[in-house]
């Protein structure tokens, strides 16, 4: 057998949550990666056990400014993914999107490279389709709130698919939904690192509006093999793609899961619904399924106990 031929790959979002379990993955199979942060939600620690790897560089980079690399294949992370982070400053998290969008398009463009864009399942907005299939549009309020990443979001896609029909680029967009795991930042306001964060301490934990509103929870592992196999699949193969888990959960499932699993004191308080919160997200994954034979592993039982057991140590070390 061949041995698979070393890539130059380059993951902008590199020190964040999800690019650095990317950046792990991609050495482990013998790429050479350049991962690129701002450090705005990406933390160097989260990197900090690959920097003594020879194959592995890091350098602080805004991809609102355009980036001159010699790469085989991006992967564009790069954008804050939760509320509280994309909210603080909206005007940013739609330049970042979109200039992110346009800039790693030219540098894949001169490059020849194949470019990865992460969307999200935001792209739906408060869905009227259930579950979300590639080809639902969306609900999506343009003028609200949470509209800096959801529409910031919808026209990286758009440039993504303009490139290729103008300038025959290879993309690959992936859709990706509720994602948790290990390296999750404490105090991203994402549901599933509050309640771990509050159960821990023995904090009320605070579930806005009835609890009845669902999600489904996609273990970081599952995730990063999803994109690893689109990244994989032949040219034709563009996506969009939906990534996530199509387990099911309420709200108020996962704050007694993670009470239960830590064997918290917390108990649950309700606050007013933020808005243009979806009341519903759940992934058709057919497409992911048929084209990528991906099917997520890890149940939430799981994934929870690994995840309390990442912020354990965290907020051990805290202290």
């Amino acid at each position: 057998m061949h041995e698979p031929v070393a890539k130059r790959i380059l993951v902008t979002g590199g020190a964040g949550f999800l690019g650095s379990h990317l950046c792990e993955r991609l050495l482990a199979a013998g790429h050479d990666v350049l991962a690129v942060d701002n450090y705005f939600t990406g933390r160097r620690s989260n990197v900090a056990h690959l920097l003594d790897n020879p194959r592995f560089e890091l350098m602080r980079h805004d991809v609102c400014f355009p980036l001159y690399v010699e790469v085989d294949e991006i992967y564009n992370l790069a954008c804050p993914a939760s509320p509280i982070h994309y909210q603080h400053d909206p005007v940013q998290t739609t330049k970042v999107s979109v200039m992110g969008a346009i800039n790693m398009l030219g540098l894949a463009k001169r490059t020849r490279a194949k470019v990865f864009q992460t969307s999200t399942s935001e792209v739906y907005g408060d869905p009227t389709v259930h579950p979300q299939n590639e080809a639902y549009r969306g609900n999506v309020n343009p003028i609200g709130p949470r509209a800096c990443y959801d529409e910031g979001k919808r026209c990286a896609e758009t440039l993504f698919f303009d490139y290729r029909r103008q300038h025959g680029l290879n993309v690959k967009v992936a859709r990706i939904f509720n994602t948790y795991g290990p390296r999750m930042h404490p105090n991203d306001g994402r549901v599933v690192s509050n309640f771990i964060v509050q159960a821990l301490r023995n904090e009320a934990i605070t579930v806005y509006g009835d609890g009845r509103q669902t999600r489904s929870f996609c273990y970081v592992d599952d995730l990063i093999e999803g994109f690893v196999r689109l990244m994989a699949t032949p040219d034709a193969v563009t996506g969009p793609v939906n990534l996530g888990n199509p387990a099911e959960f309420t709200i108020l499932d996962l704050a007694e899961a993670v009470i239960n699993l830590t064997g918290s004191r917390s108990r649950i308080v309700h606050r007013p619904l933020p808005e243009d919160d979806p009341m519903q997200r759940k992934p058709d994954i057919a497409r992911a399924r048929e084209w990528l034979d991906w099917t997520p592993q890890v149940k939430l039982e799981e994934g929870l106990k690994r995840t309390v057991a990442y912020f354990e140590g965290l907020l051990g070390r805290d202290a």
